[in-house]
């Protein structure tokens, strides 16, 4: 039987595996970018879409977990500070809830492998 904490990193692994590979693929992700403000929109979608990629091929690999880890809630908070937290002024908890689901469950989960230390239990 496989422990929880693989099944964490397959679920979280394939998450931002995903994500990345839409952010480069996908045009949509290139207006969000531009529309929240940042600089150099293109390059910092790029940078974020291979920086999920790579955290996420270690993460699958179970290799440099920690790490890979770090850097995704780094981008997940700015996901949510970003274009969760504008959604919860203007719209109210309900949307913001709803829009903010998946962020939230991968944040958990992000902070459940950064604290889980090998050979014990989740």
């Amino acid at each position: 039987m496989i422990n929880m904490s693989k099944w964490i990193c397959y679920a979280v692994g394939y998450v931002f595996l995903t994500s990345g590979i839409l952010k480069l693929v996908v045009s949509d992700f290139k207006a969000t970018f531009m529309s929240v403000g940042l600089p150099f929109p293109e390059t910092t979608l790029f940078l974020v879409a291979i920086t999920e990629i790579a955290c996420s091929a270690f993460i699958l690999g179970r290799l440099y977990v920690k790490q890979a880890v770090a850097l995704l809630i780094l981008i997940i908070l700015g996901a949510i500070f970003l274009t969760k937290l504008p959604i919860l002024m203007n719209q109210g908890f309900l949307q913001f809830a709803f829009e903010a689901r998946l962020d939230i469950v991968m944040l958990i989960l992000l902070l459940l492998l950064w604290q889980h230390r090998p050979g014990k239990q989740l």
